[in-house]
């Protein structure tokens, strides 16, 4: 039977709702009953910022590995991500994920098998999957922009791995608050250079030349193949 999570509560049969709480955050029907409900989602949006302030405060360090859920376990890019969070995990940082499959589940595994901190921050969407087995520390969220916040806050720094609009959305809100000094010292590792080059390529060829992004900005990303490179950008923070 199908699990749907809103929040801190677990649905499961007819009890599963049409749509998620962001949908109806964000949805605007040109009535004006928002008039009644918003201001009451503020105390939910507050209470979800509580918890997630209250629960990682005392993390310590940590990276947030982001990825593809629809990562197999026979994908090269799985054991990638599991031997990078071991990795860190040795140099003593926690590994933050969005708690799902894929690239998640393999970061997840790589520092709950190194006997690390390994967090997942779940959110409600309409195919909720729940979090994977290896998160040793969960919080499911209902709204994208708390969950967001609480990767930003505390996470020193985020490793790419593959990954679809999700990952890329992760991707540029680090790279714009990086680019606008909101964050500092953030470094950004994208892994794989064969699914990220075209990527990076379009914006040295195209934005640069443009005069959308200078050349400073191109630096705020370093695309590697290297497990050990991939880690070793985050030892600077460390330090």
């Amino acid at each position: 039977m199908t699990t749907y999570n809103k929040g801190p509560v677990r649905l499961r049969g007819g009890h599963i709702p049409a749509s998620t709480t962001d949908q109806r955050l964000l949805d605007s029907d040109g009535g004006a009953d928002w008039v009644h409900t918003d201001p009451w989602r503020v105390l939910r949006i507050q209470a979800e910022f509580v918890e997630g302030f209250g629960q990682l405060a005392e993390l310590g360090p940590a990276v947030a590995v982001f990825g593809s859920a629809r990562t197999k376990p026979d994908d090269p890019m799985y054991e990638a991500a599991r031997q990078i969070s071991a990795k860190l995990c040795e140099r003593g940082y926690a590994v933050i994920t969005g708690g799902g499959p894929g690239a998640m589940e393999a970061a997840n595994r790589g520092a709950s098998e190194c006997g690390g901190v390994s967090v997942g921050l779940g959110i409600e969407l309409p195919h909720e999957q729940g979090l994977n087995e290896y998160v040793d520390m969960g919080i499911n969220f209902r709204y994208f922009f708390v969950r967001k916040t609480m990767f930003v806050k505390y996470s020193q720094g985020y490793v790419v791995m593959p990954g679809g609009f999700g990952t890329l959305d992760e991707l540029f809100e680090a790279l714009t608050l990086a680019q606008t000094g909101k964050v500092t010292t953030f470094p950004v590792v994208l892994f794989g250079s064969a699914y990220w080059g075209g990527l990076v390529d379009w914006l040295r060829d195209t934005m640069l030349p443009d005069g959308k992004i200078s050349e400073k900005d191109l630096e705020l990303v370093h695309v590697t193949d290297d497990v050990d490179d991939a880690v070793a950008w985050f030892d600077a923070v460390a330090d």
